[in-house]
C-alpha cells in the first residue's frame, strides 16, 4: 500500500515536470545563446562586485582571529564556571556527610557509656560487699 502510494507520487511529479518543460522549452529556444567570451565576462563582473561590496570592504583578516579567540574564552570562562559550581556542590556533600557520620559515631558512643555506666558502679557495689 506504502510502495503504491509513493509511486503515485513519483508519477504525478514526474508529469509536472514535463508540463513545465514543454511550456518553457518555446522560451528557451528564443534566447541567445552564451560564448565562452561573454560567460568569462560575466564571471570578471560577478567578480568585481563581491570585491566592491561594503561587506568585503569592512572585512579585516586582523578581526575575525580576535573574535574568534574571544568567544573560544568566553565559552572555556562559562565552563571553568559551571565545574567550580559542581566542585563546590560536591564538596558541601562531602562536608555534610562527615559531620553527620561525626556526629551519629559521637551519639552511639555516648548511649553505649551511658548503658555501660550502670553496670561499673553495680559491679564496684558488689566489690564492696564482698570485701
Amino acid at each position: 500500500m506504502v510502495e503504491l502510494i509513493a509511486f503515485i507520487i513519483l508519477l504525478i511529479g514526474f508529469l509536472g515536470m514535463a508540463i513545465i518543460i514543454t511550456r518553457k522549452a518555446p522560451t528557451l529556444a528564443d534566447l541567445p545563446k552564451i560564448s565562452e567570451s561573454t560567460l568569462k565576462g560575466l564571471i570578471l563582473q560577478f567578480k568585481e562586485k563581491v570585491r566592491n561590496s561594503s561587506t568585503i570592504k569592512g572585512f579585516s583578516s586582523e578581526i575575525l582571529p580576535q573574535k574568534v579567540l574571544s568567544k573560544i574564552r568566553v565559552l572555556s570562562l562559562k565552563i571553568d564556571n559551571k565545574t567550580s559550581n559542581l566542585l563546590q556542590k560536591l564538596r558541601e556533600k562531602n562536608k555534610n556527610k562527615k559531620v553527620q557520620e561525626v556526629e551519629d559515631g559521637y551519639w552511639k558512643e555516648v548511649n553505649n557509656l551511658e548503658n555501660k555506666e550502670p553496670n561499673f558502679w553495680k559491679d564496684i557495689r558488689e566489690s564492696d560487699k564482698e570485701d
